[in-house]
């Protein structure tokens, strides 16, 4: 009787029970049907970069799960969740930076095939990319003001990350927590050399530490591939969404989410 009642359980679930599948859970079916060329005559590397820029929008998706998990963790003083986080946070950002790779196989003659399609579509309005930005302490309100081709949606959610509290903030709640003056930038430099010369006290916080910084240079590293891709692919061309292209891009590389945990470098 245990061993029926076992078997029909088992072919309640999965193809036999015909209530869940791979395909239907992942939604295959809308997800590889979101490719769709605007290129006529169809050209062949314009799959690929849909491909690659959607794969990117996922990843964007997942960081920023993963970030605002990280920063309330901190808030609420579980650092070895938040390291954990965070460096799974990093170990897409390589990902990301890798995928670049892909993109650089498509040469600039067949970019140039299907590139006008694109315009005035830019990667400059990744929404989800700002968010990211914003969420780990590089708020740019003007963003928001200038772009006019963002939905009510999409300025709805820049404008509440640019209000909620972000991974710097977070930090400093961590220097907060264990009585490490962070009223002022000085006050966090002082506070942040007294936990890297004393790291068996402050071992956790050090950790964070480290793990925001990896953050950040990983995402300095994927700007800097991107540069150099976009000089590969059209040289010194204005952008399709009207940006100045590789140049705009270039004007983004000194960007640290984190500055102080850089100064620091300088102070040890």
């Amino acid at each position: 009787m245990a061993d029926q009642q076992e078997s029909e359980s088992f072919v309640s679930f999965g193809e036999q029970g015909a209530q869940l599948t791979y395909g239907s859970y992942l939604r295959l079916p809308q997800l590889l049907d979101s490719q769709h060329l605007e290129s006529d005559p169809p050209a062949h590397d314009e799959l690929l970069f849909i491909t690659i820029h959607q794969v990117y929008e996922l990843w964007f998706k997942q960081l920023l799960h993963e970030a605002g998990a990280a920063r309330d963790a901190l808030t609420r003083g579980e650092l070895w969740w938040a390291q954990h986080l965070l460096q799974r946070m990093t170990v897409i950002e390589r990902v990301l930076v890798h995928q670049v790779d892909i993109l650089e196989t498509m040469t600039p003659q067949d970019f140039l095939e299907f590139r006008q399609r694109l315009a005035p579509a830019s990667g400059f309005q990744s929404v989800q990319f700002r968010e990211l930005e914003f969420l780990s302490g590089a708020k740019d309100e003007s963003y928001v003001e200038r772009f006019r081709g963002l939905t009510d949606a999409e300025q709805e959610r820049l404008r509440a990350r640019l209000a909620e509290p972000s991974l710097w903030d977070a930090f400093l709640d961590v220097l907060s927590a264990h009585d490490l003056a962070c009223a002022s930038d000085a006050e966090v430099l002082a506070s942040l050399r007294l936990v890297a010369h004393d790291r068996s006290r402050y071992a956790p916080v050090w950790a964070v530490a480290e793990a925001l910084l990896q953050h950040d240079e990983l995402a300095a590293n994927w700007r800097a591939r991107h540069v150099t891709m976009v000089e590969r692919m059209i040289g010194g061309k204005s952008g399709t969404g009207g940006s100045s292209g590789a140049g705009y891009l270039r004007s983004r590389l000194p960007l640290r989410y984190f500055p102080l945990l850089w100064d620091l470098r300088s102070e040890l």
